[in-house]
């Protein structure tokens, strides 16, 4: 979740903040405590060419802090594994524990200085650290300028397909876990009676999941525009070649058209164009078809036959350093 997606978190958020248990309201505010998180005593964490340095507000929990930094490590690489690098050369990372389990809320902040406020339930167990997505998901919001309201889609819906990607290319998931995923979930981001584009409908779906879609098609355009020699990741490593990192504040035009040159494509620019002020529903069944993915019964199977198996390896073959 970035800065900006902070409804349901806020509400969340609130109650927390009164439990009388822990006094945590400093930390669990609007905006990211900065002053409060440097008044903190550190752990850094050494990924990708960053440093991530970790601070533990007030707060009990059932797993020891070495448990959490891991977590916190293992999610870094994976971020560092799809970019090249860590995104940023540093960043706050604060951990509130809260009475809860698992890992209820996470928000990504950059207006001074990149940083990630993630609630972690004071009962959360290891499996529960090792099945999480939201470290990932955080971590790929700092791979992105700031944008506008408007675009909101743009910054949930890299989140949201990055993460299961960059996983799978750290060794964390399989390929089976993530494809099924889609088949699943994907749909989740069609317009629906009354819809418009992605820019004019904020509803959950179509932010999340319909953010996801749009770079979903992009990835599979662009591996068809280069003969899969590039895809989606080498447009969003160009947009940090460029310094287009969640510390900065870029109009949507520049963040396409610098991950379009990245590539030597028009790609993104053309998708935004046809999903961005109009509904665009592309033929998911006929994707997964030509992508070479069946699900039966819950089991996932893949077809290499398939006429595009060669881009659904190359989106989640681990990649070249640089």
């Amino acid at each position: 979740m970035t800065k900006s997606a902070l409804c349901f978190g806020l509400a969340l958020l609130g109650a927390l903040a009164c439990s009388p248990a822990y006094g945590q309201s400093e930390f669990l505010s609007e905006r990211f405590p900065y002053d409060a998180f440097d008044r903190l005593k550190t752990t850094p964490i050494h990924a990708g060419g960053s440093t991530l340095n970790v601070g533990f507000a007030p707060g009990a929990s059932a797993l020891p802090r070495s448990a959490i930094l891991a977590w916190l490590e293992t999610s870094a690489k994976a971020v560092s594994v799809y970019f090249g690098k860590f995104p940023v050369a540093s960043a706050r990372i604060l951990i509130v524990p809260v009475p809860d389990a698992g890992v209820p809320a996470a928000t990504t902040f950059g207006y001074r200085g990149a940083a990630i406020r993630f609630v972690v339930g004071s009962d959360v167990t290891k499996t529960q650290l090792a099945d999480d997505w939201k470290g990932v998901h955080e971590m790929t919001h700092l791979a992105l300028p700031y944008v506008d309201e408007t675009h909101l889609w743009l910054a949930e819906g890299v989140a949201v397909y990055v993460e299961p990607v960059a996983r799978v290319q750290a060794g964390d998931l399989t390929a089976e876990r993530i494809w099924g995923d889609m088949v699943r979930d994907m749909k989740q981001g069609l317009p629906q009676k009354g819809d418009r584009g992605l820019d004019f409908t904020p509803t959950w779906g179509r932010t999340y999941w319909g953010g996801a879609m749009f770079y979903f098609l992009a990835d599979i355009e662009i591996r068809k525009a280069t003969g899969n020699r590039a895809g989606l990741q080498q447009a969003l490593r160009g947009i940090l070649a460029a310094g287009g990192d969640h510390e900065q504040h870029w109009p949507i035009e520049r963040v396409l058209s610098t991950a379009d040159e990245a590539t030597g494509t028009t790609v993104l620019s053309d998708l935004y164009a046809k999903m961005g002020d109009k509904p665009y529903a592309p033929d998911l069944d006929a994707l997964w078809r030509d992508l070479g993915i069946s699900v039966r019964a819950g089991k996932v199977t893949f077809d290499d036959s398939a006429p595009l198996a060669p881009i659904r390896r190359a989106i989640t073959a681990a990649p070249s350093p640089g």
